[in-house]
């Protein structure tokens, strides 16, 4: 059916009393982000021509959050219901748009849904979002009339025992054409069991107009969860999980356990990717071919090169590694860390701002921070760029195929040469030669007759 220009109108002014929490219910955290900005996600990938959110409970702290957002703000000082909700936004609809009504704590609607429920909205059409429920309990009830669109939507509290027993639920999501959503909303009453201004009784009006309301079942119950309590929130949460996972798995990543994958944001993978348990990827993270991640690793904007192998218990984060890497198991990856092919960082090292160099070796308990290091270096056990004086930071280049021995403290400002090798236990203060062999070291000295301090008998 052909439609106007779309605005979306995103009803988020409720308090959430439910949640027990100081925090507004839009703003309550869903994968790491706001309800509210998952569901402004879905409405700008609509190209709309504008969105408009009516606020409420926690206006201000709302809007803060969403102050990189283009969208309209509408207050809504008393929650007087969802038709007093858009009657606030409507206005600012110009009369040959259509209208999309969606919710700031639904936040699983996909883009394809939407598509299909405003595919239906047209000349003599609105069109609401249903789905087909095996618990409706709370949820108000399609009823349909024998040409199979909507005659009528009642709410819970207000449904006969036969309406009651009706198994296709109304989500609330709706699209119709302005000007007649604007006469719809003016005409509405409050004379209901709550005493609100009820937005799903346009369905009714505009039966009697003669307007087709044509449902749009929706693909799962999944899809359109609402968030009213913390019990809830973690229902969506798992129900996002378990979705991220799943297209993990169809784009060809083998998952050992789905619900236990964590996706928090955009994923692009290689093919043959496996994945253990327990593994979050948060932001934009790409993975080559034939990467492997072990168990209880964080991913945060990280791209990973083909056949890089992250081992268990890692945290990566804004680095860039590449292929047929080794990385753990329990390394860390600060922001800045660039790892060419073939290097390894093992266990318990931390490199921060640093480029290490093709087949380089950092394999134990070091510290990397504002380093370049070249191709073949091999870092001992113990080592330490200290690079931070309290006030500056400064920077320690190593040269290619150099040796750093165990225990070594690179003081920068400070160059190792090509080749060189630095023996164990020395503090560097000062460039190293390359192709030589360079040590600090104080003299050892065993005192005779010393005795370690005993404790008095009590």
């Amino acid at each position: 059916m052909a439609r106007g220009p779309l605005s979306i109108v995103i009803l988020a002014a409720g308090q959430g009393k439910r949640m027990k929490s100081d925090l507004p219910k839009v703003l309550q955290p869903l994968a790491g982000r706001p309800l509210l900005g998952h569901v402004l996600d879905t409405a700008e990938s609509l190209a709309p021509e504008s969105i408009i959110v009516v606020y409420g409970h926690g206006g201000e702290r709302v809007r803060e959050a969403m102050r990189t957002r283009a969208v309209q703000w509408c207050l809504q000082a008393e929650q007087l219901g969802t038709g007093h909700a858009v009657m606030q936004a409507i206005p600012q609809v110009p009369d040959e748009h259509t209208v999309l009504i969606l919710y700031g704590d639904v936040p699983l609607l996909r883009k394809q849904t939407l598509l299909d429920l405003l595919g239906r909205t047209g000349p003599q059409a609105i069109s609401v979002l249903t789905v087909r429920l095996a618990d409706p309990y709370r949820y108000g009830r399609i009823v349909r009339g024998p040409d199979g669109n909507v005659a009528r939507i009642v709410e819970q509290k207000d449904a006969t025992r036969e309406e009651q027993a009706l198994h296709e639920g109304n989500t609330g999501v709706i699209a119709a054409p302005a000007r007649e959503l604007k006469r719809w909303l003016s005409a509405l009453t409050n004379n209901n069991a709550q005493g609100e201004y009820y937005l799903t009784d346009i369905a009714a009006a505009a039966v009697r107009d003669g307007w087709a309301v044509v449902p749009c079942v929706a693909p799962n119950e999944a899809e359109v969860l609402g968030v009213n309590d913390k019990v809830q929130l973690s229902q969506v949460e798992a129900a996002r999980r378990l979705r991220c996972s799943q297209d993990l798995m169809l784009a060809g990543a083998t998952l050992a356990d789905p619900a236990r994958t964590d996706v928090r944001g955009e994923v692009e993978i290689g093919r043959d990717v496996q994945i253990d348990c327990n593994v979050i990827l948060e932001g934009k993270v790409r993975l080559g071919n034939r990467v492997r991640i072990g168990p209880n690793c964080l991913l945060r904007e990280v791209t990973l090169g083909d056949d890089t192998i992250v081992q268990a218990n890692c945290l990566l984060e804004r680095s860039d590694v590449g292929a047929g890497c080794v990385i753990g198991p329990f390394a860390r990856l600060r922001p800045g860390a660039v790892l060419a092919d073939g290097v390894h960082v093992g266990n318990f090292v931390e490199v921060k701002n640093t480029r290490v160099g093709k087949d380089s070796k950092v394999n134990h308990l070091t510290y990397l921070g504002d380093a370049e290091l070249g191709a073949g270096v091999n870092v001992g056990a113990g080592t330490v760029t200290c690079n931070y004086d309290g006030v500056n930071k400064s920077r320690t280049t190593i040269g290619d195929g150099a040796f750093i021995g165990s225990g070594s403290m690179l003081v920068a400002p400070v160059s190792i040469g090509a080749h060189a090798t630095i023996g164990a236990g020395s503090t560097i203060t000062r460039d190293a030669p390359p192709d030589r062999l360079t040590l600090e070291r104080s003299r050892q000295t065993t005192i005779e007759g010393w005795s370690r301090p005993a404790k008095k008998p009590r």
